[in-house]
């Protein structure tokens, strides 16, 4: 019984010692419909002279197997100059870049923008929060954020 005890107690221990950290999720209002939302911050991500690499229409595909869902969009972008020295320094920020963005349609009708925090996915993969490429990313997804929300 003892000895259950003192494993069950360095069980959770280790569980708790090697949890990851997950990247608080920076979220704001658009002013703008659902649409213009995704079409704005597509052109911004464009004129910033970004790579779009993906776009997942989740609620597309929630049809294809009869269910709904609000809009929900997922565009992952990125620079391939930006992002490598990162995945340099620790090459498991390939699961964290290219960068993703969702805008999504709430229950009330107000649409969303959210991302991970950059010095958050970096702190996860074992990279600096300070990392100037870290803190390179965090101010253009603030910058790109703001564009595509603002009216």
């Amino acid at each position: 019984m003892k000895l259950m005890a003192v494993w069950t107690a360095m069980v959770g221990a280790a569980t708790l010692i090697s949890a990851p950290v997950h990247a608080e999720m920076i979220r704001k209002e658009s002013a703008l419909p659902f649409s213009d939302t995704v079409t704005r911050i597509e052109s911004v991500i464009k004129d910033r002279g970004l790579t779009q690499f993906a776009k997942i229409d989740h609620a597309a595909g929630a049809k294809t197997v009869g269910q709904d869902l609000r809009p929900t969009m997922l565009l992952i972008f990125g620079s391939p100059a930006v992002g490598t020295p990162l995945i340099q320094a620790q090459q498991t920020m390939g699961l964290a870049l290219p960068l993703k963005v969702l805008i999504w349609q709430d229950a009330s009708g107000k649409v969303w923008l959210g991302y991970d925090a950059a010095a958050d996915l970096a702190k996860e993969r074992g990279v600096a929060a300070d990392h100037p490429v870290v803190q390179k990313i965090a101010g253009a997804m603030n910058a790109i954020s703001d564009a595509a929300t603002k009216p």
